[in-house]
């Protein structure tokens, strides 16, 4: 509306066509249904996004994010106030009126022993419903899917040995399905708002990003291009040959146990808790959160490679 007084100022519209006009701004906004499920994971990723600062979680959900383009989040089992058939109904109707137009946001790991009986999500005639089949519903009709955290990418602590609920990662789950919806993968344990509110942000702007955009394990480069290590602020350390040989000495942590050589995130210029510290800046080596193969592939975590 603010628009639309401004350009009375410049045009000789009569302020009878300031409704037309609002109502015309608002129709050119575009809109973009969120359906976000959390399979098997500790809610930790959700915690992270809300605590989003720039934007703030408010305005993600009940503001433009971009000029013209309005997130709905249609259906979150921890934030909205329906339970039951009325949230998961949501998420159906949803599903169902904007076939291919909504963005499906995964958050945790999908169990799939036994046709995913190991976790299931609400009830339908008296039966649960299980999160492969929620998987099996709701992935064909998406614009895209967002693999928010590491259990939800490749698996993570939901995965690790012995795994006796053979969960695995969106992009396995899919193609065990031979579903073939595009994917991109925000890991961490839990992933970092930026990266979620900047991919988001990257998909309405630009559609879904290209394969040069994105590296091999689905993540987008302009966050996970370089190491930890390449950008860590005890580099120096290591090129003097200072290493520390317990926790809270000063030195390289590479004998602790430190990840990062391995690790690709932009943590040590985007750091944590709106700028606040990370774990390298906190004396706790980085344990490789973002790469496929955590926590297992990763063990034991102080211990060096």
């Amino acid at each position: 509306m603010r628009w639309a007084s401004a350009a009375t100022a410049l045009t000789p519209f009569h302020e009878a066509f300031l409704p037309r006009l609002g109502a015309a701004l608002a129709d050119a906004v575009k809109e973009y249904p969120i359906i976000w499920m959390q399979h098997s994971a500790c809610s930790g990723c959700s915690v992270s996004v809300i605590n989003t600062i720039h934007p703030s979680i408010k305005n993600v959900i009940l503001d433009q994010i971009l000029p013209g383009h309005q997130l709905f989040l249609n259906y979150h089992s921890t934030l909205m106030a329906a339970a039951g058939h009325l949230s998961t109904d949501a998420a159906m109707e949803t599903a169902r009126k904007h076939k291919g137009k909504y963005v499906f946001i995964v958050e945790g790991a999908i169990p799939t022993r036994d046709g995913g009986i190991d976790g299931t999500l609400g009830e339908e005639d008296g039966k649960p419903v299980t999160m492969l089949e929620w998987m099996r519903r709701l992935a064909p009709g998406a614009m895209a899917i967002l693999a928010v955290g590491t259990c939800a990418a490749y698996g993570g602590i939901s995965a690790a040995a012995p795994n006796p609920t053979e969960s695995k990662g969106v992009r396995d789950v899919l193609r065990m399905l031979s579903i073939n919806v595009p994917v991109i993968n925000i890991p961490g344990c839990p992933c970092h708002p930026d990266w979620f509110i900047g991919t988001v942000a990257r998909v309405l702007l630009y559609g879904i990003p290209p394969a040069k955009d994105l590296d091999e394990h689905g993540r987008l480069k302009i966050y996970f291009a370089k190491t930890v290590h390449n950008r860590c602020i005890f580099r120096d350390y290591l090129d003097d040959g200072v290493f520390a040989s317990k926790f809270g000495e000063v030195g390289c942590m590479m004998e602790l146990g430190c990840k990062g050589p391995f690790t690709h995130a932009d943590c040590p210029i985007r750091q944590w808790n709106s700028g606040v510290n990370w774990c390298i800046n906190a004396s706790a080596p980085c344990i490789g959160c973002t790469e496929p193969g955590f926590p297992d592939a990763h063990s034991p975590l102080y211990q060096r490679r």
